[in-house]
């Protein structure tokens, strides 16, 4: 790869940044994700004022026949009756497709956009793309989860398992280890699993990117066809881990069973 091509990668995976280190704040991956999730929350509003009693249509009966996908999916996994798990679900799924789809614009047009109107020179299309958008996702599933355990079990009943899951009481040090390591890889293994796949999509869009482009226009149209089924996928794992973590933390002992 030339040297052109590599600065080019470089170019473009940078996000617009405020600030440096820690404290460092992608603001491109900020806009779009609560761009996209007031799209969300907006067309909710403005389908439910308009709701039609017997046979929807248009985008009403879309999101209809996804409420009732979503609600088979919950009600198969989660051991107790919990209306905001469904809510939850629904609006993880569409969020994280919606996110998930960017990537399936032209990997330069928001990019171009932006400079000549802004005068921005690096700007990232894809939240989901973005490790932060990823693992913070994950960790608010992993705080939920913790809510679920307490309400669900109890404060000590939470802890106990941290000392006698997976060997028994009398094994509580390896206990307290391998479950605070059970903890962390749920969230971890979540937010970079949904970061890997989206990012090795932008990786193979850019590649695209660098071709002429009466060579690009077949391999990107390929490519944006079978990344449509990844976007897709990924977006219902991410939901149904979700699902599954909060199943995990709502079931009591010997529920299980």
């Amino acid at each position: 790869m030339s040297h052109n091509a590599v600065s080019f990668m470089e170019d473009h995976l940078r996000n617009l940044t405020v600030g440096h280190g820690f404290w460092s704040l992608h603001v491109d991956t900020v806009l779009i994700g609560w761009v996209l999730g007031a799209a969300v929350v907006g067309t909710g509003w403005v389908i439910g004022r308009r709701l039609e009693e017997g046979v929807p249509h248009g985008i009403q009966n879309v999101l209809e026949a996804l409420l009732e996908f979503v609600d088979d999916q919950v009600r198969g996994i989660l051991p107790v009756e919990d209306p905001m798990v469904g809510a939850l679900a629904y609006t993880v799924f569409i969020w994280v497709f919606l996110m998930n789809a960017m990537d399936l614009l032209p990997v330069l047009l928001l990019p171009k956009l932006a400079h000549v109107f802004f005068g921005i020179r690096h700007f990232r299309s894809t939240p989901t793309a973005d490790p932060y958008t990823t693992l913070g996702l994950a960790l608010s599933v992993f705080l939920l989860t913790l809510y679920y355990h307490i309400k669900h079990k109890g404060l000590w009943g939470y802890l106990k398992t941290f000392l006698v899951h997976p060997f028994g009481p009398y094994l509580f040090p390896v206990n307290i280890l391998m479950t605070t390591v059970d903890e962390i890889a749920k969230p971890l293994s979540l937010g970079l699993r949904l970061f890997g796949n989206m990012f090795a999509g932008e990786l193979v869009f850019l590649l695209i990117a660098l071709l002429p482009w009466w060579v690009a226009w077949a391999p990107g149209i390929l490519w944006s066809i079978f990344h449509l089924l990844i976007i897709t996928l990924q977006a219902f794992i991410f939901m149904v881990l979700t699902i599954m973590y909060l199943a995990m933390a709502a079931t009591r002992e010997g529920d299980a069973h």
